[in-house]
């Protein structure tokens, strides 16, 4: 997929961050949109931005961890717009909390987010798109996607599984030859809300962690605008990357693992220690 013009792309987690800054990247390549979310209010926000383009904008509440609400719009969607070419599975959320402290409601809301959402949109998707014989799904991972880091067990979770999920899919969609692709994406720290609507646990107090300052300090590291983000991720897309890093810590974590595998937890972990007091 070379353009966007004239295509058609569906974007969860629309209504901030990365998923707004596609959306306004993407209307002003002439790129049609559907956009979902479950905040209401910053959904419309991004759908005037994007509206200003000239390009047909929708836009829906959708819960990503219903499966029947994700299939209904995805039929919805190409029944709207006539085909469906792009699907951004780009919705998530943020859990800091020890393995020991963390809820288990805790861990099936992160991963029915950050995991089942993802599955969900693309196979509610990935129809459409072999219907229109170029399509490409857009998967977010994490730069947490390739590292386990102390405090973000269950994100690391739902992280590398997308990726394990994405790379499987990738390998099947080339062997079926059917006109779809998929990329993986790693962000490293990106300036969004996410740390900030983060559920926060106290267990991580017991690693010494202070939960009453990580999200400023973590806030302190953010490398990354969203802008600069979906510039990079739709770049990747029109060049059919397997796996697009976004930001210079990912790219610095990347390396990290590639040099040492099991070694590199020695190192987060005294960063951890160091930093998050």
């Amino acid at each position: 997929m070379k353009s966007f013009e004239s295509k058609v792309a569906a974007i969860t987690g629309a209504g901030s961050g990365m998923g707004r800054s596609l959306a306004i990247q993407l209307a002003q390549q002439r790129c049609h949109i559907a956009l979902s979310d479950v905040n209401e209010a910053g959904l419309a926000e991004t759908v005037t931005l994007a509206s200003r383009y000239g390009v047909n904008v929708t836009s829906k509440k959708v819960d990503v961890t219903d499966r029947a609400a994700m299939h209904a719009w995805a039929h919805e969607v190409a029944q709207d717009h006539g085909k469906v070419n792009l699907i951004f599975n780009n919705a998530g959320v943020a859990l800091c909390a020890t393995v020991d402290g963390a809820s288990y409601e805790e861990l099936e809301w992160i991963t029915g987010i950050n995991f089942w959402g993802v599955l969900h949109g693309t196979k509610a998707f990935l129809p459409h798109l072999k219907a229109t014989g170029e399509g490409h799904i857009v998967n977010t991972s994490s730069s947490l996607g390739l590292a386990g880091m102390p405090s973000q067990s269950a994100y690391n979770a739902t992280k590398f599984a997308v990726r394990g999920f994405t790379e499987s899919l990738r390998q099947e969609l080339e062997l079926a030859r059917c006109g779809v692709s998929v990329t993986s994406v790693h962000p490293g720290s990106i300036k969004t809300n996410i740390v900030r609507a983060a559920r926060m646990s106290s267990s991580i107090r017991e690693i010494g962690m202070d939960d009453g300052r990580v999200t400023e300090k973590l806030e302190k590291m953010f490398l990354t605008t969203a802008d600069s983000a979906a510039h990079t991720i739709l770049k990747a897309v029109r060049r059919n990357k397997r796996r697009v890093l976004v930001g210079p810590d990912a790219y610095v974590i990347d390396l990290m693992v590639r040099l040492f595998p099991s070694g590199y937890q020695v190192l987060t972990t005294l960063f951890a220690r160091n930093s998050m007091k």
